[in-house]
């Protein structure tokens, strides 16, 4: 597995050369949501769509 900062330089290469510190932060960020969710995947933290579907229906009341 490779590490934070690999990860990151890795991220950084794909980038743009004109790329903003705004636009190389989002993708950052993104990066990381999508391994945070995958692991939560890999460990059975999820819910199905039925659900989620109930949650928000809750909360619009």
């Amino acid at each position: 597995m490779a590490s934070a900062k690999d990860t990151m330089l890795e991220i950084i290469r794909q980038q743009p050369a004109d790329s903003s510190r705004e636009e190389i932060m989002r993708e950052l960020a993104f990066g990381r949501m999508v391994n945070r969710g995958l692991r939560d995947a890999r460990n059975g933290r999820t819910i199905d769509n039925e659900n989620m579907k109930k949650r928000i229906h809750s909360w619009q009341r």
